[in-house]
């Protein structure tokens, strides 16, 4: 594998303390590596978990950083939970290039790399022996009376759902119709976000290093609703109520909703930023599959 870097700068430690009862593996981790030479810095990624992690720190002594600190030194990202702690960490690393690697604390944990019994691997990571794989991303946009009214950006998905109403939706690629239907909502979703929500709903797994859109409709009320996978090229819009209006909203990789007004008009296109996943495995995305899907396949 490629040597990640080429001088020692901080790894950041992100756990949740939810998934990482008492930090205890980031406490772990967290030895190992100092004991490796390396420096470290313990950054919460959930602020309602900030005075948990105080708790720990009788076990082992411990300062907390803000991890938008954190960021310009370092050169690397660990972190503690499942797929949503990545995603988090994710949107605070992406503009600093900093390649994040996952233990995966419980869940199905698709874009960790790790498991616990992995601990071992991180000699290898301390002296920049790992590769690294680039997951595509989504810019996201609300368009109202023809001004941008909210921008943001998602490694998962991009999720338009009505609000306890079936909505009426329209979906464009490039201008050209894709998709009608009425229904609880559609998932634009990235290849690395296939295997979450949007294959909850029916859709397709897809090659998380691949570069695709995934569109897939949520509970239609329509014996032809279908997921499509377009090239990453397309520029996605939806609109909202071509016979009615019902309360609508939107959420980016899981974030707080954003309500959408009569009008709004959705805009969704692959991202000129990456996230960076380290690999030190030579586990492939079938074997994961297999493995956290096989009881339910």
């Amino acid at each position: 594998m490629a040597n990640g870097f080429t001088e020692k700068k901080k790894i950041i430690l992100c756990p949740n303390a939810e998934s990482d009862a008492g930090l205890e593996m980031t406490l772990r981790v967290n030895g190992i590596l100092r004991g490796l030479g390396r420096q470290t810095a313990i950054c919460p990624v959930f602020d309602n978990q900030v005075s948990h992690m105080g708790v720990a720190s009788t076990q082992q002594e411990i300062e907390l950083t803000q991890l938008e600190d954190a960021l310009p030194s370092s050169e690397m990202i660990i972190t503690f939970g499942g797929d949503g702690t990545i995603l988090r960490a994710a949107r605070a690393a992406v503009d600093f290039g900093i390649p994040i690697l996952g233990f995966n604390m419980g869940g199905k944990g698709f874009m960790a790399e790790l498991e616990i019994s992995d601990a071992p691997l991180l000699e290898a990571a301390a002296e920049g022996k790992y590769g690294t794989e680039q997951r595509m991303m989504l810019d996201a946009e609300v368009q109202r009376e023809g001004e941008t009214v909210y921008r943001d950006f998602a490694l998962n998905d991009v999720v338009v759902r009505g609000d306890n109403k079936v909505i009426d939706l329209t979906l464009f690629g490039d201008g050209h119709r894709i998709t009608r239907f009425s229904g609880d909502g559609a998932i634009i979703a990235t290849p690395t976000g296939s295997t979450a929500y949007s294959m909850a709903a029916g859709g397709p797994i897809v090659e998380p290093s691949a570069s695709n859109i995934i569109i897939t409709p949520i509970c239609a009320h329509i014996l032809e609703a279908k997921s499509f996978v377009l090239v990453s090229d397309r520029s996605v819009s939806v609109e909202i109520g071509w016979r009615k209006h019902n309360p609508a909203y939107m959420s980016v990789d899981g974030s707080e909703h954003f309500t959408l007004l009569d009008g709004d008009k959705i805009c969704v296109r692959k991202s000129a930023k990456y996230t960076k996943l380290v690999r030190l495995t030579e586990r492939s995305f079938y074997e994961k599959v297999s493995k956290k899907l096989g009881e339910q396949l």
